[in-house]
């Protein structure tokens, strides 16, 4: 719960944040009087400003508050590991400092704001019933408006000719590169396939389509798992694609094995990161040192895996084909393919260099 002083009196809301990032301990009442330059100071200083003017006015002062980090000189190095690390730390700072502008949801989620938008289907998406009034920061209430209207649209997918429903807080398939390495890479088997760690069930659509009688996704993430059945049942898949509930593995083997695991081992700021950043390779190694367990006899195992890592200095090649070697794994090929996403051709982009060199891979893994 939020605890502020309001006319004199003290009030409560429960405390909303779909990146689990901390209630704020202070909370100062502000409107259309204050300007940006106090209110971007009180945000540095911890102090969360709960919202009561016009919520276009809100918005404004957030992109306002926004141009005043920008502004800050960023601390950069020439060591790629120390400049991404820098690059982490501004990030999360300006998230913290942005978040602290906040708006009370009533308990139908509906916003009691002039100029409010509708936000009650996004946020009956991500939360669930409400019943009770709520605070939520303004940036985060952007993002699950943004991100219901994903939902609605989709993201076209070239690999599968159909669009793919994301949910907020499972991973997008807007890259669409390596969905194009499964959808080319040759099946060695069309009978049986596991997908580890389906998210979105984009890949596990993909090896359907592309012929494999029975598809088992897994997950241990529930929206993830909500997503995915979303997504089957809009594409006809659900006789083929069963989603299961657990950690990596199903039980039992399989003739073919895919993950594409988060890329880069490092510690996520924000709940929503876990799809992009994997703590010392955690979920990389349990793949890799699970997979020949569950291999059917003759049976390939698909890691799909960017390179961004090594052009940032946070794992070499070697030590990723180290990781491949202990766990008992060869490599039989490997297909490359490189991005095309906006960012990788953006010089403005502090990891600009990482992006521009990074290739994208779709290794062919078998037992040793």
């Amino acid at each position: 719960m939020v605890v502020w002083q309001e006319d004199a009196q003290e009030h409560r809301a429960l405390w909303r944040s779909g990146n689990h990032s901390k209630a704020p301990v202070r909370v100062q009442v502000v409107d259309d009087t204050i300007r940006a330059d106090q209110a971007y100071r009180l945000a540095c200083e911890g102090t969360a400003l709960l919202w009561r003017g016009d919520f276009q006015n809100a918005r404004q002062l957030l992109q306002a508050m926004t141009r005043r980090m920008e502004r800050k000189p960023a601390k950069t190095s020439t060591q790629a590991a120390e400049a991404f690390h820098l690059h982490r730390q501004a990030q999360a700072q300006r998230a913290r400092v942005l978040g602290m502008l906040l708006v009370e949801l009533e308990a139908d989620y509906s916003i009691a704001l002039r100029r409010a938008p509708d936000a009650r289907e996004a946020c009956q998406q991500v939360y669930g019933d409400a019943g009770q009034s709520s605070l939520i920061s303004l940036r985060e209430l952007q993002g699950l408006i943004g991100a219901c209207e994903w939902r609605k649209k989709g993201v076209e997918v070239p690999a599968l000719n159909a669009r793919i429903h994301p949910y907020y807080g499972v991973f997008s398939p807007v890259r669409g590169e390596y969905v194009d390495l499964v959808a080319q890479a040759p099946l060695p088997d069309d009978t049986l396939a596991f997908d580890i760690g389906t998210g979105s069930g984009v890949l596990a659509a993909v090896l359907a389509r592309r012929g494999v009688k029975k598809v088992l996704a897994t997950d241990q993430d529930d929206r993830a798992l909500a997503c995915a059945r979303e997504n089957m049942q809009r594409l006809g898949l659900a006789q083929q694609v069963e989603l299961l509930a657990c950690n990596l593995f199903p039980e039992g083997r399989a003739p073919l094995i895919v993950c594409n695991p988060p890329w880069i081992p490092a510690r996520p700021n924000a709940a929503i990161e876990y799809a992009i950043y994997d703590p010392d390779s955690a979920m990389l190694k349990g793949f890799l040192n699970g997979v020949v367990a569950h291999l059917a006899p003759g049976g390939e195992a698909w890691l799909i895996l960017s390179d961004i890592a090594e052009h940032l200095g946070l794992r070499s090649r070697q030590q990723l084909l180290d990781m491949i070697a202990n766990a008992g794994l060869n490599v039989r090929d490997r297909l490359d393919i490189k991005p095309r996403h906006s960012r990788a051709h953006d010089a403005s982009d502090p990891l600009h260099q990482a992006r521009y060199a990074e290739v994208t891979s779709l290794w062919r893994l078998i037992a040793a």
